[in-house]
């Protein structure tokens, strides 16, 4: 996993960023995503404070880029989700102000998603 620092500004904020991306074998779906969100919040211990909110785009763009993206509020900050369905890519980034297990929380996308290739890193 790549742990390369982003930036060097307000090192007196915590905060912790951990993308994910892969090519995915289960099917997505707005349920599937909804599952999703309730999984990586349960498996890492991390608190939301309102419901996830997630988009198809219905054939608004380009058919390569057909899919869903969602984002759920946590307490300590939030998590994106975006599935493009015809090249069967997902990239996920959960950014807190808190910790957590960061080797976890690439397990559990990694196994939700069925992700036959993938990639993550921390910064």
């Amino acid at each position: 996993m790549n742990r390369t620092a982003l930036t060097t500004i307000a090192p007196h904020i915590f905060r912790k960023r951990l993308l994910i991306e892969g090519f995915f074998r289960i099917e997505v779906t707005h349920d599937a995503l909804l599952n999703y969100f309730q999984r990586i919040t349960q498996d890492l211990g991390l608190r939301t404070y309102g419901d996830p909110i997630i988009h198809k785009t219905s054939g608004e763009g380009q058919a390569l880029n057909e899919g869903f993206d969602g984002f759920v509020p946590l307490i300590d900050s939030g998590i994106y989700v975006a599935a493009w369905v015809n090249p069967r890519f997902m990239s996920t980034i959960i950014y807190t102000c808190g910790e957590f297990d960061e080797d976890r929380a690439v397990a559990v996308v990694q196994d939700f998603f069925e992700l036959s290739e993938h990639q993550a890193a921390i910064f």
